[in-house]
């Protein structure tokens, strides 16, 4: 049942069921923003999934999509933002695919119910990671692009740091997935987007939390499978953009400004892009963040113009 979403009207938001786990019930949550275009149909729908310690609060970039005629619809994934229940250990999995049977009920809803036979898919950090390999493995025919912002294709650190970060979590993983590699600490590039510490946006910390939560073995060992699979190659048909910033950096001080990706190594970025599937177009935007439409101006413009010239390209394709 589709109730008014916190972000507003004309948003909504519906709980998909997922069953339980140890922790007990199951759900995600399905944002819809319908497109602006009255009366006629739509030019098709867009499908977001957000990244690590995130949910979808970018009221623009829905926006951006419904004011050129498509349908805009966003996951809140299981145990995150919207769909975090009490005694759910938040953002925790130790499969990434358990995220695909939300994919696989929100592309149901989107395509059959709704009526959608193109659909562009979305995904940012995380969620890039999540969506490439889903629609690697599922390459349902309304498929027609993937964007990427961001995706968390590999670790920051070098080969050898890599390594070693691995074998580490997955030895710790066998033992105890519950292992505590890393325990919470302040989390500087949340705090240089919140409007309370610095930034200019709004969101709610309780679901993007401005400290970074704790750092579990199972977990990692899980991001470190999927990445992985992902490096053997997906095979996606679709067309891929990715987009990243020109450089990546680190934070001196929490809440610091910057103008470079503070999260991820773009060139990793880059570098496994090309094993996404056989189209693939990657933009870099100078001065964006790791979210590159978080950024401040003017890439954060430059990034919506990269995307709807991509889009533009499909359409005379």
């Amino acid at each position: 049942m589709k109730e008014q979403d916190i972000l507003g009207h004309p948003y909504t938001a519906e709980s998909l069921d997922l069953g339980a786990d140890s922790e007990g019930p199951l759900v995600a949550t399905l944002v819809h923003r319908p497109a602006d275009s009255g009366p006629t149909p739509s030019a098709g729908a867009v499908l977001y999934v957000h990244g690590f310690v995130d949910y979808f609060f970018q009221r623009e970039l829905g926006d951006w999509w419904a004011a050129r005629g498509y349908d805009f619809y966003a996951l809140d994934l299981r145990k995150y933002g919207r769909s975090l229940r009490t005694g759910q250990t938040p953002f925790y999995t130790e499969d990434i695919t358990d995220y695909f049977a939300e994919l696989d009920t929100a592309w149901e809803l989107i395509t059959s119910r709704d009526g959608h036979q193109q659909v562009v898919l979305m995904g940012h950090s995380t969620g890039g990671l999540i969506t490439s390999l889903w629609a690697g493995q599922t390459a349902p025919p309304e498929l027609t692009a993937l964007i990427l912002n961001s995706p968390w294709l590999d670790h920051f650190e070098g080969p050898v740091a890599q390594a070693g970060l691995t074998a580490l979590a997955a030895t710790a993983a066998r033992l105890n997935p519950r292992t505590v590699l890393k325990k919470p600490a302040p989390d500087p590039y949340a705090r240089s987007l919140h409007h309370s510490t610095g930034g200019t946006w709004d969101f709610k910390t309780a679901w993007k939390t401005l400290n970074f939560p704790p750092i579990y073995a199972g977990w990692l060992t899980a991001i470190r499978r999927a990445q992985a699979k992902l490096h053997r190659g997906t095979g996606i048909t679709a067309p891929v953009l990715v987009l990243t910033s020109a450089r990546s950096g680190r934070l001196s001080a929490p809440g610091q400004k910057h103008d470079f990706d503070a999260v991820l190594s773009v060139q990793q970025i880059r570098r496994w892009a090309l094993e996404l599937g056989s189209d693939v177009t990657s933009k870099v935007i100078d001065g964006a963040t790791h979210d590159v439409f978080l950024s401040a101006q003017p890439a954060r413009s430059q990034a919506y113009e990269l995307m709807g010239r991509f889009m533009r390209r499909l359409a005379v394709d």
